[in-house]
């Protein structure tokens, strides 16, 4: 049963708007955006393959990564075609259960990336603090259960949010002014109170994101200490040299996460709605643009692993006389 309008009629479908105010500018918005998605699809495909191909990178940093380059390929895959639908057919529509579901794989899967990259964390400090250590610590067997009570966490705790919105009444308009179906894009349209809503959401983003990034900080915090404490230089630009891709990671990540959020929740109206829409979809195509070529580019060993694959591919290419 679909949730119903204030004259008790069910709703069954919403209008998702795009880019409020940019409408007449959505098919060259969408360019940048397609060009942004299908470089993050190919990437991490590529990268998914080339760590699975390559038996030196079945360690667990690649684990890690691996699980990123899923994550990332969801959150995009979720979203985008129907961005696109928007930008270039202007197919708005959206059925009300489709809507739901599209909405919780978002953020379950937003919550997985914050708990991935905190893994990645852990890991790193992991490796630096306690190498020889390092191979008996982060067994395979561990990193599977690891990833499973990441993926869990996320699921679990974003699932009340497509409950809390089909109880919900909606009087005045179905539109959201929006690209996909974002919890509390979705949850403003209701004519009644959304407090609970908000407060869960909080609650969910202190759970998740408040406690990956207390676990990151704390990590950085510790490896820096331990890195100081190297007598050799070399050994120091080594050590901060493997954290590098992480770091940036991180931070293409979390900025756009943090922008969205506190636009959603204390922005009010001192933020231009494009430009909270724009960020939001930021959100879900930068990390899975820059992650694969900030882990080629960083990663020496995934480095030559691309070089080695392009060069068999020249050497099996016959040449013409």
């Amino acid at each position: 049963m679909a949730a119903t309008n204030g004259t008790g009629k069910p709703l069954l479908e919403f209008i998702l708007n795009g880019i409020p105010g940019l409408e007449h500018a959505h098919l060259w918005i969408s360019f940048p955006f397609f060009s942004m998605y299908l470089i993050g699809m190919v990437g991490n495909c590529g990268l998914l393959y080339i760590i699975w191909t390559e038996e030196a990178l079945h360690r667990p940093m690649y684990f890690f990564l691996c699980m990123l380059s899923i994550t990332d390929i969801v959150m995009g895959t979720s979203t985008m075609p129907k961005a696109f639908c928007i930008f270039w057919l202007n197919l708005k529509e959206i059925d009300f259960n489709s809507c739901l579901v599209q909405m919780y794989i978002v953020h379950t899967f937003t919550g997985m990336e914050s708990g991935v990259l905190m893994l990645m964390a852990l890991d790193r400090f992991v490796a630096i603090c306690y190498p020889l250590r390092y191979a008996t610590i982060l067994t395979n067997p561990l990193i599977l259960k690891v990833g499973l009570v990441t993926f869990i966490r996320g699921a679990v705790l974003i699932l009340p949010f497509p409950f809390l919105v089909r109880k919900m009444q909606y009087c005045n308009t179905n539109v959201i002014a929006h690209t996909y179906c974002d919890h509390m894009a979705v949850v403003k349209l209701a004519c009644g109170s959304i407090h609970v809503d908000a407060i869960y959401g909080l609650t969910v983003a202190l759970l998740i994101g408040g406690f990956d990034i207390f676990c990151i900080t704390v990590s950085y915090f510790m490896i820096l200490k331990a890195v100081v404490g190297l007598s050799s230089k070399e050994a120091r630009s080594k050590a901060f040299g493997t954290c590098t891709a992480h770091i940036c990671a991180i931070t293409v990540s979390y900025t756009p996460a943090f922008f969205t959020f506190f636009a959603h929740h204390f922005g009010g109206h001192s933020i231009a709605p494009h430009v909270h829409i724009i960020m939001a979809n930021l959100y879900l195509l930068l990390p899975p643009m820059m992650n694969p070529i900030v882990y080629g580019v960083k990663t020496k060993e995934i480095r030559e692993s691309v070089l080695r694959l392009f060069s068999k591919g020249k050497t099996m290419v016959p040449h013409g006389h």
